[in-house]
């Protein structure tokens, strides 16, 4: 029986490993940038050409509503958590689980009107042409499909 060496089987397994590599980096980089819309930041950040003092009002804009988002979030937390307590002490009685559904369509409804509030708040730092831009990728996050 004739032995083939163990550097033809190194090569092999360093070659499929590279290959397997190449392909998850590729497979990534494909997935994170297909149909993603941008974020508000970078929507901000990046694409509207802001004027120093443009940039000064929106950035004391967003540090006040970080703030209050920060609040909004672990209320809705805090919802959530009231829910899955009843869900699992409930035995399928919606009459015990319905008030920490509610309380959860508060929470979660105070949090989307302050960021429609924040959004349009920003929008007044904003040229008609920047407004029209950021409108623009606003839609495109909110319709976005997630595909």
């Amino acid at each position: 029986m004739m032995s083939t060496g163990w550097k033809p089987v190194a090569l092999t397994v360093i070659l499929a490993v590279a290959a397997s590599g190449i392909g998850a980096w590729a497979g990534a980089t494909w997935v994170l940038r297909h149909d993603t819309p941008p974020s508000l930041h970078e929507i901000v950040h990046e694409g509207l050409d802001l004027e120093p003092g443009q940039l000064a009002r929106i950035e004391a804009i967003e540090g006040r509503f970080a703030t209050r988002r920060i609040a909004l979030e672990q209320r809705v937390k805090a919802a959530n958590r009231e829910l899955a307590t009843a869900i699992a002490a409930s035995d399928g009685d919606s009459r015990v689980v319905q008030p920490a559904v509610d309380h959860f369509h508060d929470a979660m409804g105070d949090l989307q009107q302050a960021t429609i509030a924040h959004i349009f708040e920003m929008r007044t730092v904003m040229t008609p042409a920047q407004a029209d831009a950021f409108d623009k990728g606003v839609i495109a996050a909110l319709t976005a499909d997630g595909a």
